[in-house]
């Protein structure tokens, strides 16, 4: 009779104790274009800017429209760079693949905790608090954009200019990565 309630406690336990603390933002990382390629054979790199641009948004996450603008921005980056069908293949897929209610780590808001609390953190507006922790971590985060820029080039000209000045960010007053 006792194991039930005891297995009951192990599942309960962990939820508990993740309730009694802070969502804290975990520092910004990047894979380029999650799941997919990031450019063609020849141009091996040619809309993975555009990945990471979509990245820092998908990392601080926040509202359902603030989702939507972001993966308009990577619809629209990588329509310049190769093209629509690329462009809505890409957009179709992180419209699906990227909600906030999968548990995956390029899901909306995947700085963050899975869980808020007791239930999953979803479209949420950063609270004062965690505003404070994304602007904190924001210059750390424009370093790691502007290596990962050095190590993988992009493979054309406009690439530096679309997304990385601020153009796909959701927030168009923050400070640009390419500073």
């Amino acid at each position: 009779m006792r194991a039930p309630g005891f297995l009951i406690f192990l599942f309960i336990a962990p939820i508990i104790a993740h309730t009694s603390h802070a969502n804290e933002l975990k520092p910004f990382t990047t894979d380029g274009c999650s799941m997919w390629m990031d450019g063609t054979l020849e141009q091996p790199n040619l809309w993975r800017h555009c990945c990471v641009a979509h990245d820092l948004d998908y990392w601080k996450g926040g509202s359902e429209e603030q989702r939507q603008k972001a993966d308009e921005n990577i619809q629209a980056c990588v329509n310049e760079a190769q093209g629509s069908g690329m462009a809505n293949y890409m957009y179709k897929n992180v419209r699906w693949g990227g909600s906030p209610y999968w548990m995956n780590y390029y899901r909306w808001g995947y700085g963050w905790d899975y869980l808020d609390g007791l239930w999953p953190r979803g479209y949420k507006v950063p609270t004062q608090d965690e505003q404070a922790q994304i602007d904190r971590l924001l210059p750390a985060a424009y370093q790691l954009i502007r290596e990962d820029t050095q190590k993988n080039p992009p493979t054309t000209s406009s690439a530096s200019s679309s997304s990385l000045n601020g153009t796909t960010s959701s927030n168009a007053n923050e400070e640009s990565p390419a500073k």
